[in-house]
């Protein structure tokens, strides 16, 4: 499917996070170990805040491991909040307005996963986007439909419990048109203050999806890492598979989970879909 990683804390340089673990996310473009997909080269997205209104956005459909551009940009941007994602997409085509992260205000949001029979129920899912939201929706994905009737469903102001009813429609929806597990995820969102990460799938069989141990504890048993001496101690990084294989340093997060990151703080929430039937 997709490979991502998500990074909050004290401004770190892109760059680093991108290109200097062992197995970074460029890495992962190309050789993937624990994903759907060995190579994830259908474009790449990255997102990042500073401290104007809305984050910035840059999206390609070049594979990421092949784009200078990406590490030219990278190298000089510094944030406290950043959001990357490659790409291997699951049916829809390959254009930039199909590559994550999406935006709308100051809200991020991607997804590794899919909408299983996306085209058979894309027409139902559609009519459930508040028409006011439905003029935003640029490119095909099922995750941009995602996310705005995430939106549609109250994602501003609850963002779990939008999640959880948008994930109930798409589900009720789904079996309505006979597809027995509608729904395979793990989506990474934020405003930029709290960052959200999400591990679900109708089967119950989730992709793979990890955050990282503290790192103050991490420092103290590895004080020769270059990587871990520039991160600060309320640093929190959320990937779909490990950076490293330092022992220790990744914690897999559970099926049918919502992790809740908040200034260096963390929060475990089981998650599980709202059931909204939608008429058919």
């Amino acid at each position: 499917m997709c490979r991502w990683l998500a990074y909050t804390g004290s401004p770190v340089l892109v760059h680093d996070l991108l290109y200097r673990p062992e197995h970074s996310l460029i890495v992962q473009s190309l050789s993937s170990t624990m994903g759907a997909e060995t190579t994830n080269g259908d474009g790449f997205g990255l997102g990042w805040y500073t401290d104007l209104p809305t984050p910035g956005v840059i999206r390609s459909t070049e594979p990421a491991w092949n784009d200078r551009n990406l590490e030219e940009i990278s190298a000089h941007i510094r944030s406290p909040c950043v959001l990357a994602h490659v790409r291997a997409s699951s049916g829809s085509a390959v254009q930039q307005t199909n590559c994550h992260p999406f935006r709308h205000g100051r809200w991020l949001f991607m997804h590794n996963g899919s909408i299983d029979g996306f085209l058979t129920l894309k027409y139902d899912l559609a009519m459930a986007v508040d028409p006011v939201l439905f003029a935003g929706i640029e490119g095909s994905s099922d995750t941009e439909m995602f996310f705005h009737l995430a939106l549609t469903l109250g994602l501003e102001e609850d963002p779990v419990g939008a999640v959880s009813r948008a994930v109930g429609l798409i589900e009720e929806t789904g079996r309505r048109h006979g597809v027995d597990f509608p729904l395979q995820m793990t989506v990474g969102m934020t405003d930029g203050e709290t960052f959200y990460a999400f591990r679900y799938s109708s089967q119950g069989r989730s992709r793979t999806l990890f955050h990282s141990a503290d790192i103050a504890t991490l420092q103290q048993q590895y004080p020769g890492n270059q990587m871990l001496r520039r991160l600060s101690e309320d640093a929190k990084v959320v990937v779909s598979e490990p950076l490293s294989d330092l022992k220790g340093a990744w914690r897999e997060i559970p099926e049918s989970t919502c992790l809740v990151l908040h200034k260096g703080q963390e929060q475990m929430l089981p998650f599980e879909p709202q059931p909204r039937l939608v008429e058919s």
